[in-house]
C-alpha cells in the first residue's frame, strides 16, 4: 500500500540521502580569508592560499547512497511490516554511524586545521541528514504503529 503515511517518510530518506551525498555537508572559512575546509560527501578539502590538501571521503557518499537504496526497498516491503520495521531499524544504524563519520571529519579532522575556536558552518548536506533520521525515526514509529494496529483487529475476528 503505497498510500501510507511511513511511505512519505520513506521517500524523504531517500531523497534527503541524496540531497546529503550532492550538497556541501560543513565549510569553514578563517577570519582572513586565507585558508578554507569544505567537508563533501567525497572529499574533504583544505585550501591554504593556493596550495589545496584533498582527503577522499568517499565512504560517507557510499553509506548515505545504502541508506537511500534501504529506505527506497523498504517501501516495497510493505506487505511485511515486520521486515519494514527491521529495514528501518538498520537504516537507523547506518545513519547514526554517517552522522558520526561527518562529526569526525567536521569536528576532529577539519576545525583543528586552523582556528580551531571557531567552529564553522554546517551546510545543507548535513541537514538532510538529520532530516533523514528523523523521517525515518516517524517511519518506523507508524510502521510499528500499523502492525499494532492489524495485530489487534485480528484478534477481534
Amino acid at each position: 500500500m503505497f498510500q501510507r503515511i511511513q511511505t512519505l517518510f520513506l521517500s524523504v530518506v531517500g531523497v534527503a540521502m541524496v540531497i546529503v551525498m550532492t550538497m556541501p555537508i560543513w565549510d569553514k572559512l578563517s577570519t582572513d580569508g586565507t585558508q578554507s575546509a569544505h567537508l563533501t560527501a567525497l572529499k574533504l578539502t583544505y585550501q591554504q592560499g593556493i596550495t589545496a590538501n584533498i582527503t577522499p571521503v568517499w565512504y560517507i557518499a557510499l553509506l548515505a547512497g545504502i541508506c537511500a537504496i534501504v529506505a527506497i526497498f523498504t517501501i516495497f516491503r510493505y506487505k511485511n511490516r515486520t521486515q519494514q520495521a527491521i529495514l528501518c531499524a538498520i537504516n537507523s544504524i547506518l545513519m547514526t554511524v554517517l552522522t558520526g563519520l561527518v562529526m569526525y571529519f567536521a569536528v576532529g579532522q577539519a576545525k583543528p586545521l586552523f582556528e580551531p575556536a571557531e567552529m564553522g558552518q554546517f551546510g545543507i548536506g548535513f541537514y538532510g541528514l538529520i532530516t533523514a533520521i528523523v523521517a525515518n525515526f516517524l517511519a518506523n514509529r507508524f510502521i510499528r504503529k500499523d502492525e499494532k494496529f492489524v495485530r489487534s483487529q485480528d484478534r477481534m475476528r
